[in-house]
């Protein structure tokens, strides 16, 4: 009798895992990267360079610098819910194009009227406010378009990526600008601005990937669909908390900021050059929690890392104000406390987008990151106004503390929650569909 020839193991026969490829080999996600690198680029030269000219050239007081800032994210309150059922109907490519262009044109004519000697705070306010609504559709189309990009699989690592490349961007471009102010004027900066937009847009029309968009006999009423996408967020006990820890941080964060350029150039007389070196210096820290924010949340666990990245944000925000009293540089606190906040918010933002792209059904990604764009980033404007009255009324030191003792608040739930006990987050069943 034969005897039969020995059977394999499960070891043996088991094919060898595949090994996943980087997405610095995905042609599409290349250019989405590139075209975004120059976007995050103009964008922190803007963040920079409109403040300190409102500042310093047109004298702004900080009321007025209170409405600028507002109006810089005031279209996530106005138009946030609505933009996300409009961005789930339009391909999302065509419209990061769109506000890329739009960006650039509003800059535009900011350096034109400052070339012709007709720049106001009033114009500026216009043009923040002009730029903040194309920001909520790209942000939302950004967002919304990279799950369907790289593939569930691949998110974290492709959000890794574009948050380092913002990193980079706060990091080089206030060091650039300051320094760049010195002997140009903030125009100048401006326009340069325009040309980064417009290659934002070039890139991101080269990507070839094509996306399928709903049949318009499908589409229900705009209000149904802007339901849904609330529905979702406020329906996910974890969510809901991530979401209230990031709103009321935010508020908090846009009542310093209202002041901190009159803080930086008028309290502690930095000049202009020094304050860009802070910035960029304190940039180091989301360039080192981009880098290192997959490795931290595998080690501490994705859930928990949550919690324990938002409770720095506190000592952080106390720094800024403690900058005008400590025995030290106030330059050298600043960079301290930017460097720990930055690399906070990095690691924070990378956990927490990561878990709402996976836990959203991709039908739903618009609505829902617009839901809670609308939420986290509608209370800035307001922030802005209360920071703007805050200083008018009591100062710019106060005002600091204030959103010092905001920030404090604002790690509560999800300090106070299951988050710390857990070390994975949840994932949606492989049947998950969005709800109808």
């Amino acid at each position: 009798m034969t005897t039969p020839p020995p059977t394999a193991s499960p070891q043996e026969t088991a094919p060898a895992p595949a090994r996943r490829r980087s997405l610095v080999h995905h042609r599409d996600f290349r250019w989405l990267w590139a075209g975004d690198a120059t976007g995050q680029l103009g964008a922190q030269l803007t963040a920079l360079v409109l403040p300190v000219y409102a500042v310093e050239h047109l004298h702004a007081t900080e009321w007025q610098m209170g409405l600028l800032n507002a109006a810089e994210t005031a279209a996530f309150l106005v138009i946030g819910l609505p933009a996300g059922a409009w961005v789930d109907r339009m391909r999302k490519r065509r419209v990061l194009i769109v506000a890329d262009l739009m960006r650039a044109a509003v800059l535009a004519v900011v350096v034109a009227s400052a070339a012709t000697g007709h720049a106001s705070i009033a114009l500026l306010v216009a043009a923040a406010a002009a730029i903040s609504v194309a920001n909520v559709f790209f942000d939302v189309s950004h967002q919304s378009y990279v799950p369907g990009l790289v593939g569930l699989e691949n998110i974290v690592e492709g959000n890794s990526k574009l948050q380092a490349t913002q990193s980079v961007a706060l990091v080089a471009a206030p060091a650039l600008g300051g320094a760049l102010l010195r002997v140009v004027a903030a125009p100048a900066l401006i326009a340069v601005t325009v040309v980064t937009y417009l290659f934002s847009a070039f890139g991101v029309g080269r990507i070839a990937h094509r996306e399928t968009t709903p049949s318009p006999e499908d589409r229900r009423p705009l209000r149904t669909e802007i339901a849904e996408g609330l529905r979702f967020v406020v329906h996910q006990p974890i969510l809901r908390r991530i979401v209230a820890t990031t709103s009321i941080g935010n508020f908090g964060g846009a009542i310093s900021a209202a002041v901190m350029v009159i803080f930086a150039l008028r309290t502690l007389e930095l000049d202009t050059a020094a304050y860009g070196t802070v910035v960029s210096a304190a940039a180091v820290g989301g360039l080192t929690g981009a880098f290192t924010a997959d490795r931290i949340s595998r080690r501490v666990g994705e859930a928990r890392v949550i919690p324990i990245s938002a409770l720095a944000f506190v000592p952080a925000a106390v720094l800024t104000p403690l900058a005008a009293s400590l025995p030290l540089s106030p330059q050298v606190v600043l960079v301290v406390g930017g460097v720990v906040l930055n690399f906070a918010v990095l690691v924070y933002n990378i956990a927490q987008v990561s878990f709402r792209q996976r836990l959203c059904p991709p039908a739903l990604l618009g609505r829902m990151n617009a839901s809670v764009r609308f939420i986290v980033w509608g209370v800035m404007p307001l922030g802005g106004l209360v920071g703007g009255w805050l200083g008018h009324a009591l100062g710019v030191l106060p005002t600091l503390w204030v959103a010092a003792a905001v920030t404090a608040l604002s790690v509560l739930p999800v300090v106070v929650s299951p988050l710390l006990g857990m070390r994975d987050l949840p994932v949606p069943t492989p049947d998950a569909e969005a709800p109808r």
